[in-house]
């Protein structure tokens, strides 16, 4: 077994607007993106004397004129005939609407990325700011925090235009036949509700979406509606669904560059989230918030966007040691949880 990632086509980026085959009748196109991970990575799928779209960027007027490139460019004109969304996070599902609209493609997704959408971006109860808040302040977030995320609102909807009010229900283990190839729905979870990646045995590729990204580990998270959920313990189980693929397949991540070795990349993220499941451990031999772990766990502390993810990532990992019985939780007078080794 490889114990490094082979990058195949190098330092081969794709030119705005443009597009490159990575495999057979699979095309890779980038996306700008408003932060800090710079861009996101689309898939386009010849099918017949159509196109399948896989993820649709952010809603921007610039990812709107590049995906106009597309259409003239790669796609030469064919239609858009099916548009399937790898998760509900707004790089991914920014533009669905738009490009459905555009083009009459059917528009496909898990029925847990496609509820979770709505209710983000309707605020639903659960899913709105003040349940976001009272969640971290659970946890320890500073009330002066808490108030600017109040200020801020609902900033799934900067990402997220409109969403598509119908859609082709995805199941873990279905199958979609794209241009003469099937390609499996792999299920992932702790990410996002219920991510789909996609597996074409034929083609030896993955489209992996933010389940396997090659240099930076995926946000795991627990979040305002499902605060107690063991989110780590569910990423780490899906992460054996991607192990038992070829140790040679192909795969596309939504962010970096393809690469070869998956087995690898699943040990090195295990392996780095154990380290940090050890580094909090051992950081609660006096009791602790999350939010005062913050340090441990990543290093450092983050401005308001960013500690929106980090704080339900530091969520996840204590979730997981107190649902193991290696940390206790401890309510104080406030309402604030503190953990301490058990």
């Amino acid at each position: 077994m490889p114990h490094r990632l082979r990058y195949p086509l190098h330092d081969t980026l794709p030119a705005p607007g443009e597009a490159i085959e990575v495999c057979p009748g699979v095309y890779w196109h980038k996306m700008p993106l408003p932060f800090a991970l710079n861009h996101i990575n689309l898939w386009l799928l010849s099918d017949g004397d159509g196109w399948c779209a896989v993820d649709a960027g952010y809603g921007t007027d610039e990812t709107k004129a590049l995906w106009q490139q597309q259409f003239s460019g790669t796609m030469a004109g064919h239609p858009l005939t099916r548009m399937v969304a790898t998760h509900y996070h707004p790089d991914h599902i920014g533009l669905a609407a738009w490009l459905v609209a555009q083009s009459g493609a059917s528009f496909h997704c898990s029925l847990g990325e496609f509820a979770s959408a709505h209710a983000l971006w309707h605020d639903l109860p659960g899913f709105d700011v003040p349940t976001l808040n009272a969640h971290f302040g659970r946890h320890g977030l500073p009330d002066e925090k808490a108030a600017q995320f109040t200020e801020r609102g609902n900033t799934f909807r900067w990402g997220v235009p409109a969403l598509p009010t119908h859609f082709n229900r995805l199941l873990a283990g279905d199958t979609l036949h794209i241009g003469g190839a099937d390609w499996r729905c792999i299920p992932g979870y702790g990410h996002s509700p219920e991510h789909m990646a996609l597996y074409c045995e034929a083609k030896g590729t993955l489209i992996a979406g933010d389940m396997l990204l090659p240099k930076i580990s995926t946000n795991v998270g627990a979040w305002g509606a499902d605060g107690e959920v063991d989110a780590l313990g569910q990423f780490l189980d899906s992460l054996d669904r991607f192990d038992v693929l070829p140790p040679d397949t192909l795969v596309l991540p939504s962010h970096g560059r393809p690469f070869v070795g998956i087995h690898p990349r699943v040990e090195a993220l295990k392996r780095h989230h154990a380290e940090r499941l050890d580094a909090l451990r051992t950081a609660c031999a006096t009791p602790q918030t999350a939010f005062s772990l913050l340090p441990v766990l990543f290093g450092r502390m983050f401005d308001l966007y960013q500690t929106m993810f980090a704080l339900a990532e530091c969520i996840a990992h204590l979730n997981y040691l107190y649902r193991r019985g290696a940390l206790t939780r401890h309510v104080d007078g406030a309402g604030v949880y503190h953990f301490v080794q058990s």
